[in-house]
């Protein structure tokens, strides 16, 4: 008498697992898509009947996973992604891949991650902190030395790293001191929320403000330019040639930019988002027109950009009445 397997393959994501189950002769016999909770996942698991071995792939869900349904299944197999080559032919989606899975588990295909035993996840997963932690420190602080040899300064020990002598060390990078020779610092630091760190960033990087003719060429060079597609622009009416009414379709912010420059003008958009001042009084008329948060933010750090380039070029003070008017 044959016994009554279950192949289950899951394709796990943060949100949802989609889940195929496929019986001894290779046939789905049954599909779902259920939250990426315990209970969730422990409800669909109790509802099956017979042998049930069960797969998906090593990642960041698969530790938590294989505690949970290790109890509750005959064989667990956490999988080699990178031996997975049947996924990489054909089309793919999350179903496709749940698919495959569980017809590569049916058949002996997959290749085991050792997940140790049960319950020692905890300190597993402690240990791997420790190791990133470990890891990102000597990494910041090897490129700590390395910006001071930069410029020339001797930073041996590590004095460097002390609290009490950050001040003594950020002064010798002279950064704040140089950009105070430049009198566009002063007219950059009129603008709630550009610091005098911000302000040298941006004399630094964009080294003149005529190299943009408007406020747009900035917001692309920034990454805060909003690109769009369209198609089928044009069509004969009756024998006339007409442009198409249909709206252009937003496909997000431009890519190819100056990461350093969106840092800057992104984070002088949340700080003065979250203070106050007219900038902020801005964003919340934005918020009240029913503009989405991350958009309203969006839209401040444009408007921050292109206040930093009138300011600049034309060696003007900052007036908040503008921006009472565009709020009000």
């Amino acid at each position: 008498m044959s016994r009554d397997i279950k192949y289950i393959g899951m394709d796990v994501h943060k949100e949802a697992i989609v889940i195929a189950v496929r019986n001894t002769r290779g046939h789905v016999v049954m599909e779902s898509i259920v939250e990426t909770k315990a209970n969730s996942i422990l409800q669909f698991i109790h509802g099956l009947q017979g042998e049930l071995q069960v797969t998906w792939e090593e990642g960041t869900w698969a530790a938590w996973l294989y505690d949970l349904l290790k109890p509750h299944v005959h064989q667990v197999l956490v999988c080699d992604p990178r031996r997975n080559a049947l996924l990489k032919e054909g089309s793919k989606n999350d179903k496709v891949d749940a698919r495959k899975l569980a017809d590569l588990l049916r058949t002996g295909m997959l290749r085991p991650v050792y997940h140790g035993e049960h319950g020692l996840r905890t300190l597993r997963e402690l240990a791997r902190t420790y190791q990133t932690l470990s890891q990102d420190l000597n990494r910041v602080m090897n490129r700590l030395k390395a910006l001071y040899r930069g410029w020339g300064i001797a930073c041996g020990g590590t004095q460097v790293y002390a609290p009490r002598y950050r001040e003594e060390w950020l002064g010798k990078i002279e950064l704040l001191a140089e950009s105070r020779k430049h009198k566009a610092a002063k007219l950059l630091r009129q603008i709630p929320c550009i610091g005098p760190i911000r302000a040298a960033r941006l004399l630094a990087l964009m080294q003149t403000p005529h190299r943009f003719r408007s406020k747009r060429q900035l917001w692309t060079y920034s990454g805060l330019g909003i690109e769009t597609r369209d198609s089928a622009q044009y069509r004969f009416v009756r024998g006339e040639l007409q442009r198409a009414k249909k709206p252009q379709q937003i496909r997000g912010l431009n890519r190819n930019h100056n990461h350093e420059m969106k840092d800057i003008f992104k984070g002088a958009a949340t700080r003065a988002s979250c203070g106050v001042g007219p900038l902020r009084n801005f964003y919340v008329a934005l918020l009240d027109k029913g503009m989405k948060p991350e958009m309203a933010r969006l839209t401040l750090a444009r408007k921050i950009a292109a206040i930093a380039l009138t300011l600049w070029k034309k060696e003007e003070r900052f007036d908040a009445e503008p921006l009472k008017m565009q709020a009000a």
